[in-house]
Order: structure tokens, then sequence, then C-alpha cells
């Protein structure tokens, strides 16, 4: 499972990249080749200051090796290995009519000394973070998401969709990071589903990510914006880094196992805002997006 799912992580990096140069028709990916000296590494892409895409990073890795001891508490288990892969990507517009996109799917395995599979399990999961609401473009998103689950099982789309919202909540600010999408971790062979139908399920939801998104951003791409849209999204992108940092599990994780900073931290924007005490204009589309940031919504 684990080389069978490193394959397909490696033809989906191909295939999202060569889309997004595509779309942006100017700036082309950074490729970036990287050991971890305790097993494992991975291959790092990132576009920057191109036409579209201001910052952007499509990332995949796999690393192995005894499970770090922040690690071994945070899953209650003694001394064991691991393996895990995955493809990690965040895309950042210029245009702050087009939403920034987070996605990321991933495997895990632990082992015991003798080298026999204790456990195993997928995660994963795609989210759009507006800056403008439009709300066909959240429809769309969502559509597609759930299209892709309800092979899998009916629920699936519902099940993960709330996570979703419930995982991407700045709770210091009281309000979700953007309009949601798909999240889901721990998903393991039980009485329903086999470990390969887990696979099934998860490289539908990576094969949907660009009919998800690519739409969007070509609806999008060429809208007129002012300085006070670009100063608004700057403001809303604070609060991205503001959740990445303080509540993503990744980040924290990655940070404490001595993770390759640079991949990391792939995901913060190059330019951002924090402006003290900061109220949009009562009635505009600035405060239409928070009013909806606030509670959920069902989109589909």
């Amino acid at each position: 499972m684990k080389e069978k799912f490193y394959r397909y992580i490696q033809e989906l990096q191909d295939r999202i990249t060569s889309k997004i140069e595509e779309i942006d028709g100017k700036a082309k990916f950074q490729e970036d080749i990287w050991k971890r000296k305790e097993g494992g590494g991975g291959r790092t892409r990132v576009i920057e200051n191109g036409a579209v895409f201001e910052k952007g990073g499509v990332n995949i890795s796999a690393v192995y090796g005894p499970l770090a001891p922040a690690m071994q508490q945070y899953f209650k288990v003694g001394d064991v290995d691991f393996f895990a892969c995955g493809l990690s990507l965040v895309l950042h517009p210029k245009n702050p009519m087009v939403p920034t996109v987070h996605a990321n799917w991933r495997y895990f395995e632990m082992y015991d000394k003798d080298g026999t599979v204790i456990d195993q399990w997928f995660g994963g999961g795609q989210d759009l973070t507006p800056y403008y609401l439009f709300e066909e473009d959240a429809r769309h998103f969502h559509r597609v998401s759930k299209k892709a689950c309800t092979p899998h099982g009916f629920s699936l789309y519902t099940e993960y969709k709330q996570k979703c919202d419930e995982y991407f909540w700045n709770a210091h600010r009281d309000e979700a990071r953007g309009i949601g999408g798909l999240f889901f971790d721990y998903l393991k062979a039980d009485s329903h589903m086999k470990i390969e139908d887990w696979y099934d399920f998860v490289t539908d939801v990576g094969n949907s990510f660009l009919e998800a998104y690519v739409p969007i951003v070509e609806k999008r791409k060429n809208l007129p914006y002012s300085q006070e849209n670009r100063t608004w999204q700057e403001i809303r992108r604070g609060r991205y880094v503001e959740f990445n940092l303080v509540h993503d599990k990744g980040t924290l994780f990655g940070l404490k196992t001595n993770g390759r900073i640079e991949s990391i931290l792939m995901s913060l924007p190059p330019h951002v805002q924090w402006v003290y005490d900061h109220h949009p204009e009562p009635g505009s589309q600035e405060e239409k997006l928070l009013k909806v940031l606030e509670n959920p919504v069902d989109w589909v």
C-alpha cells in the first residue's frame, strides 16, 4: 500500500503543477529535492511571483524511521517505527477575487520492532478560503467534493464536511478560516471498508481537486480589483497564518519533530497585514464574508 500510494502522489503532483503552470502562464515551479537524515525525503515544488499565483507550493514527501517521542505521546504508543507519505499543497493567488486553496492527502503506517505493521490509516482533505464570497464558487467546490465522496458512502460528504468546518475553526477569533470542504483522518480498515477501499476513496478525492478549483480560478483571475480589496486580502491572510501557527496539527507536529522548516512554512503567504482592531464597513462585501464565516453554511 505504501508504494502504491507514493506512486499515486508523485503522479498527482505532476498533474497539479503542470495545470497550475498552464493557468499562470508566467511563473514555473522551482523544484527542490531534499533528504531527511533520519530516513526518507521529499520533492518540494514552489511557484512565486506569477501572473495569477503570488505564491504556492505542491509538496510530496515519504519519511520513515523511529517515531519521535512527541509523536509517541500523541499516539499513546511505545518505541515504534513509522512510515508516512503525502501530498500537501497551498496556492495563494494574487487577485483578491480568487480564493486561496489548501489540500492534503496522506498515508501513515506504524511498525513494531520486528517490522510488522501494527497500524495504518489515510487522512487528508481539501478546503477553500475566499477573500470575497461568490456563492456559486462555494457551491461548485462543495458539489465536486461531494461527487467524489458519494460512490464510497452516501454519508461521507456530510460527515467530512462537518469535520472540516470543525477543524478549520479559528477558535481565538470565533470564526472559520474559510468556507470549508472536506477533512478526514484515521481512515482505517473496519467491517465496512478495507484499507484498499479507503485508498480508492482518498485517490478519488485527490483526483477531484483540479475540477473543484480550476474553474473558479479561470472565472475570477481577470476580475478588476482595488488597493482596498488587496488590503482586505492581506488582512484575511493574517487570519490564515494565525490558524496555521496556532491550531494546525500538521504544522505543530512538523515543528516538534524536526521537520523540514521550508516545507512546513511553505503555506504562509508572502504579503500579510495585521491591522489593529479592524472592522469592515457595515453592509460591505467584506462584512458579508465575515457573516458567513461566523456560521458554517450547507453549500449543497
